[in-house]
């Protein structure tokens, strides 16, 4: 293991820093597979010359990661990390900055204008029921709210068939309330329902270029608050 592998540059950064990009560079450089066993604290710190504290630091820090785990009986192997746990810990609008809370609810908006293809592959009569009958509730109200929205939004995710799509749009939720409050509180006002049934229409009778114009109708005023 040596500097040339590092994931990241160096720079001005800890030891321990440095430790764990050596060791996710030799996690890489070696093809570890998650179930494959791992050298132990001691041999790793021979190898790269320094404390074992250090070491472990770095570990714990791949352990928080899910990138490497402690079995008993074989001790460190390789793991299946989980791709969105990380963002499941920080994913909170009152510590995430401005810039960053409009960059990811814009990610949002790209994600729900790009699902077009997915839906029209895999959609059913059973889906487009479902739909309907949310859109039909929302025209009874005088004004949409926030749990008829995510409702609707969220029956489009499970609709893709993607499971670690529509966890991510779980994640999302938290940001997404903050900005429909933020939409009301702009008083940002649009017959929301009308637009969720013209995106029902696209999904059951029209095209995907039909469902993209739909989405980007009933989106405009989000895009309008992000611009």
């Amino acid at each position: 293991m040596n500097d040339k592998q590092n994931l990241v540059p160096l720079g001005n950064i800890s030891m321990t820093d440095r430790v764990e990009n050596k060791l996710r560079a030799y996690f890489l450089k070696n093809a570890f597979k998650p179930g494959d066993s791992l050298p132990g604290e001691i041999e790793i710190a021979e190898k790269l010359n320094v404390s074992r504290n250090v070491v472990r630091e770095a570990l714990s820090r791949l352990r928080m990661l899910g990138i490497i785990e402690s079995r008993t009986r074989r001790g460190m192997i390789m793991a299946r990390p989980d791709i969105l746990g990380g963002l499941e810990r920080v994913m909170n609008p009152f510590i995430l900055g401005q810039d960053t809370l409009e960059d990811i609810f814009e990610l949002r908006l790209i994600l729900e204008m790009g699902m077009a293809e997915f839906l029209f592959a895999r959609k059913t009569e059973k889906d487009i029921e479902e739909l309907e009958a949310i859109v039909k509730k929302q025209a009874s109200l005088n004004e949409p709210t926030i749990e008829e929205e995510i409702k609707f939004h969220t029956k489009l995710y499970d609709m893709t068939g993607n499971e670690t799509f529509k966890r991510f749009q779980i994640l999302l939720q938290p940001i997404f309330n903050h900005t429909f409050n933020n939409k009301k509180k702009h008083k940002i006002h649009t017959p929301d329902h009308i637009y969720h049934d013209g995106i029902v229409k696209a999904l059951k009778s029209g095209s995907v270029e039909d469902f993209r114009l739909a989405m980007k109708k009933h989106l405009k005023p989000y895009f309008k608050m992000t611009v």
